[in-house]
């Protein structure tokens, strides 16, 4: 599936049964979004340089003007401030993913399916064999 591709999910509504959406970039959009809320200054230009565009650890370094040991010590502390957001995020987690992406199926029950109730004179006319 190509990654700007339209998806529809099914749910239930009085004017249809299909929903669509960019749940990908509804994600991403996300992920960026909390992480930028969540994180200091110094955090996430780590974060940014590091997890979204995918530098290494000497590059990151050189360009952020930081040593190992101080670059490492913002990587932890983001893994683990954002690893708690993401998983308590109300009232749609980011983390698990497999959550975040599948569909919100809600089956409403019809007057029509809905078991009958038995009422008192209904009751009278069983018999009862012995």
């Amino acid at each position: 599936m190509h990654i700007n591709a339209v998806t529809w999910e099914r749910c239930g509504g009085p004017a249809g049964y299909r929903t669509y959406s960019r749940k990908r970039e509804e994600y991403m959009a996300d992920f960026c979004l909390v992480s930028r809320r969540t994180l200091e200054d110094p955090e996430h230009r780590v974060f940014r340089a590091h997890y979204l565009l995918g530098a290494d650890w000497k590059l990151c370094c050189r360009q952020l003007k930081m040593d190992k040991g101080t670059f490492f010590h913002h990587v932890y502390s983001i893994e683990g401030q954002l690893g708690r957001v993401f998983a308590e995020l109300t009232p749609y987690s980011l983390y698990p993913v497999a959550e975040y992406f599948s569909g919100v199926e809600r089956k409403e029950i019809r007057s029509a399916d809905r078991p009958r109730e038995r009422k008192s004179e209904d009751l009278s006319r069983l018999r009862l064999s012995a």
